[in-house]
């Protein structure tokens, strides 16, 4: 009883920052859709974030998802991907997911997309933008994106709705705001390109110590873990 009170204020509190955040960049808070972050917690604990009026979880792994959304299947949850994407899991990504954030290459779009036509869903994809070039981050280079794009174009059951940035870390949230910043810039550059601005519509940027920033940046979705559910305890990598 006392996690689940405690998981209730904690929610309630993000939903109250964001809430503040947006009203400080002048920005309609139901413009904002908060992703809870699930991974490594229990299907309880998505469970008791449900009965708060929670519906959008994210998680990094493809069959620690599965699992909770077996344990799930009675409840209204859209379910995001957030982490790396390896090409050999499309197609569990395809029947497990909503979204999925972390879009990196063409061919993922392909893979993705005959996934999700062979098991009859339609996904949205976001393509995850590497602004800073760090060796153990994943992402496109912007000159890597408008062929993205351009596949999901060609795709039937995908489409391409924006774009997700994980910044470098740093010690004071304030110095992640440039970085927030630069992937509005790109959003903007690939619509001058010609992109279609309804595949640019999102953008998905900031976590627990950084969401209220990124709403000020002009973030859609905002990917909050600990900030809800709590200390998260380190499991051993055994998927992806």
């Amino acid at each position: 009883m006392a996690d689940l009170i405690e998981l209730r204020a904690r929610l309630a509190d993000v939903r109250d920052r964001i809430a503040h955040a947006a009203a400080r960049a002048g920005r309609d808070p139901s413009t904002v859709k908060l992703i809870a972050v699930s991974k490594t917690f229990s299907a309880d604990a998505v469970r008791a974030a449900v009965a708060e009026g929670q519906v959008d979880f994210g998680e990094n792994k493809v069959q620690e998802a599965q699992t909770k959304r077996e344990a799930t299947r009675d409840l209204k949850i859209a379910w995001h991907l957030i982490g790396h994407l390896q090409s050999n899991k499309a197609k569990k990504a395809a029947t497990e997911f909503d979204w999925i954030h972390s879009i990196d290459a063409p061919d993922l779009v392909r893979k993705v997309d005959a996934a999700a036509s062979a098991a009859g869903r339609e996904l949205t994809l976001l393509a995850q933008v590497d602004l800073a070039g760090e060796a153990t981050k994943f992402g496109a280079r912007e000159d890597e994106l408008p062929p993205i794009f351009d596949a999901a174009a060609e795709c039937r059951s995908v489409k391409m709705a924006g774009l997700m940035i994980i910044p470098p870390a740093v010690e004071n949230a304030e110095d992640v705001r440039p970085w927030f910043q630069k992937l509005r810039e790109v959003r903007d550059r690939l619509v001058a390109r010609g992109v279609p601005r309804e595949q640019l519509g999102e953008l998905s940027m900031g976590m627990s110590h950084d969401y209220e920033i990124a709403v000020e940046e002009g973030a859609t979705m905002v990917r909050v873990g600990t900030a809800i559910f709590g200390k998260r305890e380190p499991r051993p990598a055994s998927d992806s």
